[in-house]
């Protein structure tokens, strides 16, 4: 979560009923808290992303060879 003084003050018009929602999801308590961690949970899932894109494109750089040993992707 932020520390204050990295805070900034704004304003927004948000649907009030879909930060209801994601406050009962996240279990925050005020509608701050409840931004901050959809916030962090967005950051989160472009880092996974972006780790995961990595790791696949090192291992098709690394030439390995995959067999399809069930016969399941034979057309």
């Amino acid at each position: 979560m932020a520390k204050a003084g990295n805070r900034s003050h704004k304003h927004f018009q948000l649907d009030s009923v879909k930060i209801k929602r994601a406050q009962r999801a996240l279990r925050t308590k005020t509608e701050t808290e409840t931004i901050e961690r959809a916030l962090d949970l967005a950051i989160a899932e472009e880092q996974n992303n972006r780790l995961a894109h990595e790791a696949n494109a090192r291992f098709i750089r690394s030439g390995a060879n995959i067999r399809d040993v069930y016969g399941a992707l034979d057309d």
